[in-house]
C-alpha cells in the first residue's frame, strides 16, 4: 500500500497566531498534523507541501490598487468589475470606484477580475501582506518542519525529500490551488495544471490531506486534483484530516461546501488518529 501525505501551505503567516493571515486554530492543526506525521513515518511513502509565495505587489494585496483619494484598499475588500468599473465592498457595504496603481495594468486586472468573476469559485478579495518570498512568515511552522526532517532521516538510504510546490509567484493571478492558478495566465506554465504533481498523487493508494485553510487553498487544491484525475474513481483514495484543516475566519460556509462536494465524489473525512488506525 503506498501512502501518499500532502499539506497544503503549513506557514507561518497562516499557522501562528501572529501571522499576517492567521488561520484560527491553525497551530492546533499543524501541531496534530506534525505529531500524525512522526507517528505514521514508517508508513509514509511520500510528502508534499504546497508553499504560498508571493510578493508584494501582486494583484491580491493591497499595493495594487488605490481609491478615488489614493488610498489602497484595507484588507479583506472584495473588488468587482461592474459595467466597466470596478467596485469595492466590504461586506454588503460599497466602498466606491478603485482603480490601479500602476495605470497601464488597469486593463488586465478588469479583465482578469471579470474572468474570475466568470469562473465561479470566489470574487476577488484583499489579502493582508502575506508569505513573501524572503519573509519569515513564508517559512514552514516549526513543529511541521522539524517532522518534515525527521521523516527524511528515517528514510535518509532512499534520499527521502519533501516535494515542496511553490504556487503565488506570479503577481497577475490568485493562486489558491496547488495544481493551477485561479486564472491561468497562457505565457507562465507555473500558473498551469501541474501535472506531475497528480500523476504523484495517483500512484498513491490513500493520499491523506492536511493544511490551511480548508476554506480556500485546501477547497481550491483537492478540487483540481479530483477534476485532473485520469479515473474520477481516485477521489476514493483521498482522505481529509479533519483535526488539521480550517476556515479562514469569516469564510466558513466555503469550507462546509467544498466538504459535501468532494464527499459526494468520493473523498472521505476522518481525523488523525483514526487516520493511524488505519494505515
Amino acid at each position: 500500500m503506498i501512502v501518499q501525505v500532502m499539506v497544503i501551505d503549513p506557514q507561518n503567516d497562516f499557522v501562528d497566531p501572529a501571522g499576517s493571515l492567521s488561520v484560527k486554530n491553525a497551530d492546533g492543526d499543524m501541531d496534530r498534523f506534525a505529531s500524525f506525521v512522526e507517528a505514521a513515518m514508517p508508513k509514509i511513502d511520500d510528502i508534499s507541501c504546497t508553499l504560498d509565495s508571493h510578493r508584494l505587489v501582486d494583484i491580491s494585496h493591497p499595493l495594487w490598487w488605490k481609491d478615488a483619494k489614493g488610498n489602497h484598499p484595507s484588507p479583506f475588500t472584495a473588488l468587482l468589475p461592474e459595467n466597466g468599473k470596478i467596485v469595492g465592498y466590504m461586506g454588503t457595504t460599497l466602498l466606491g470606484e478603485f482603480t490601479t496603481t500602476c495605470p497601464e495594468s488597469y486593463e488586465r486586472s478588469y479583465n482578469y477580475l471579470t474572468a474570475l468573476k466568470t469562473g465561479g469559485r470566489y470574487p476577488h478579495v484583499i489579502w493582508p501582506n502575506h508569505c513573501l518570498i524572503g519573509d519569515g512568515g513564508h517559512n514552514v511552522w516549526k513543529n511541521v518542519s522539524e517532522a518534515f526532517h525527521k521523516w527524511e532521516r528515517y528514510f535518509e538510504t532512499q534520499l527521502a525529500t519533501i516535494g515542496f510546490v511553490t504556487k503565488g509567484s506570479n503577481p497577475w493571478t490568485e493562486h489558491f490551488s496547488g495544481v493551477k492558478a485561479e486564472v491561468p495566465d497562457p505565457k507562465d506554465p507555473s500558473t498551469q495544471i501541474n501535472t506531475g504533481l497528480v500523476q504523484t498523487l495517483e500512484k498513491a493508494d490513500i493520499i491523506i490531506l492536511a493544511g490551511e485553510a480548508l476554506s480556500h487553498c485546501m477547497a481550491n487544491t483537492v478540487r483540481d486534483i479530483a477534476d485532473n484525475f485520469s479515473d474520477p474513481k481516485y477521489v476514493q483514495k483521498l482522505w481529509l484530516l479533519s483535526d488539521c484543516t480550517s476556515n479562514v475566519t469569516g469564510f466558513d460556509a466555503l469550507g462546509d461546501t467544498f466538504i459535501r462536494e468532494l464527499t459526494a465524489k468520493g473523498m472521505n473525512v476522518t481525523d488523525s488518529k483514526q487516520m493511524l488506525r488505519r494505515i
